[in-house]
C-alpha cells in the first residue's frame, strides 16, 4: 500500500519530518481538511432526526487559470479578425486611394439636308426608317455571351455587363431622365468619386467637354419637344475587357431612336423622329461591381436632327416635323454606321431619316 499521506500544503510547522513520527499520517493542517469532499455534521446537527454522520460538500470553485484566460483571448480576437476581414474586401483600401479618372465627353449635333420628316403615327416613321428591325426599349441591350477573364469570375463578368446595361436603361429610356425632370436614377448609377463633376454639370453645364449633362444622359427641353411614344427603339452592343487585375472595362455602342413632337401638343400633330448614338466607355473595380456602380470614362454621342446653332449641351433640342437647318460640318453623317465622321457639328445623312 502507499505511503502515508501528506497535506496538501506540505507538511505542517511543528511536526517533525521523516518517517520517525508514528502520528505523522493522522495529523491534517487546515487546508486538507478545506479540501475534503465529506465533512462530518457537528454535535447539534446530529442531535436532529435522520441526520447523516457525513455529508458531502460542494465542490471548490476556482477562477480560470492563466493559460485558459490567455487562451480564450486569443480565440475571441482570432474570431473578430475573421469576421472583420470577410466584411472588408482585400481590394478595399486600395481601390479607395485611386482617383477616379474624370469624364471626357463629346456631343455632336447632326443637321439635317432639307425639311425633317413627319407623321401623325410614330409608328409609320419607324416602319420607313433604319430603326424598322430595332428591338423596343430594354430589349434592344441584350448582353453578350459572358467568359470569364483571367482575374475575373463568371459572375463578375455577368455583374459588370448588367451595371453598364442598368447604366443605359436609366440613362436613355426613363421619361423622367428624358424629359429633364429626374436625374437621381442615372447619378446612384455611378462611382461616389464621380459625383462631384456630375453635379457641377448639371448645376454649371457648359461644352468644356467635361460638364455637359447630354454627355451623361439623354434629355430634351420638355418646354420644346416631347416623347410621342414611350416605344423607344434601340440597338447595339455591349463588350468587356479586363484592364487590369482590378478592374474590368466595358464599351457601349448603342442608337437610340425617339418619336417626338411639340411640346403640348396632342396625338394629331405631326411627330419626326430623333436618332441619338451613345458610345460610352465604362470601368468598374471590384467595389464597383459589388455596388452595382460604375465609372463613366468617355462619352461620344451624335445625335440628330439638331441645328447647328444651337447649343447641345445642357439639352438636345430636336428639330420637329417640317423644320430644316443649315447643314454644317462634313456631308453625310450616318449615327446608323459606325466610324463615320464627325465634327463640332455634322450633317445628318438623308438614309438616317424615314423614307416619307
Amino acid at each position: 500500500m502507499g505511503g502515508p499521506a501528506i497535506p496538501p500544503e506540505g507538511t505542517p510547522e511543528g511536526i517533525p519530518g521523516g518517517g520517525e513520527d508514528d502520528y505523522r499520517s493522522v495529523v491534517f493542517d487546515e487546508s486538507f481538511v478545506r479540501a475534503a469532499r465529506l465533512q462530518e455534521s457537528s454535535a447539534r446537527e446530529r442531535l436532529g432526526d435522520h441526520a447523516p454522520a457525513v455529508r458531502r460538500r460542494a465542490p471548490l470553485h476556482r477562477g480560470l487559470s492563466r493559460q485558459a484566460l490567455v487562451l480564450v483571448v486569443l480565440i475571441a480576437v482570432a474570431f473578430g479578425t475573421a469576421i472583420y476581414m470577410g466584411i472588408r474586401h482585400p481590394y478595399q483600401s486600395a481601390v479607395a486611394t485611386r482617383p477616379a479618372e474624370p469624364l471626357r465627353m463629346t456631343v455632336v449635333p447632326l443637321a439635317p439636308i432639307g425639311k425633317v420628316p413627319g407623321a401623325t403615327d410614330p409608328e409609320d416613321l419607324y416602319a420607313h426608317s433604319p430603326a424598322a428591325e430595332f428591338a423596343i426599349g430594354a430589349e434592344g441591350i441584350p448582353l453578350p455571351a459572358v467568359r470569364r477573364t483571367a482575374h475575373f469570375s463568371d459572375s463578375q463578368v455577368v455583374a459588370a455587363l448588367t451595371t453598364a446595361k442598368d447604366y443605359l436603361v436609366r440613362s436613355s429610356l426613363y421619361p423622367e431622365v428624358i424629359d429633364g425632370q429626374d436625374v437621381r436614377p442615372v447619378r446612384i448609377m455611378l462611382d461616389s468619386r464621380q459625383l462631384e463633376q456630375f453635379d457641377q454639370s448639371f448645376r454649371h453645364p457648359v461644352a468644356d467637354g467635361r460638364h455637359a449633362p447630354t454627355g451623361w444622359l439623354v434629355r430634351f427641353d420638355s418646354t420644346e419637344a416631347q416623347l410621342a411614344d414611350r416605344s423607344i427603339r434601340v440597338r447595339g452592343t455591349l463588350r468587356v475587357t479586363e484592364t487590369d487585375a482590378a478592374t474590368l472595362d466595358v464599351t457601349a455602342d448603342h442608337t437610340f431612336v425617339y418619336a417626338v413632337r411639340p411640346a403640348g401638343a396632342g396625338a394629331e400633330a405631326a411627330a419626326s423622329l430623333l436618332t441619338v448614338r451613345r458610345v460610352l466607355h465604362f470601368r468598374m473595380d471590384r467595389n464597383d461591381l459589388r455596388l452595382h456602380q460604375a465609372q463613366l470614362l468617355g462619352s461620344s454621342v451624335q445625335a440628330g436632327p439638331l441645328s447647328c446653332g444651337v447649343d447641345a449641351a445642357n439639352h438636345l433640342h430636336p428639330l420637329l416635323a417640317g423644320r430644316t437647318a443649315k447643314p454644317g460640318g462634313p456631308p453625310g453623317t450616318d449615327p446608323y454606321t459606325p466610324d463615320t465622321p464627325t465634327s463640332l457639328c455634322g450633317s445628318l445623312a438623308r438614309a438616317a431619316q424615314p423614307k416619307i
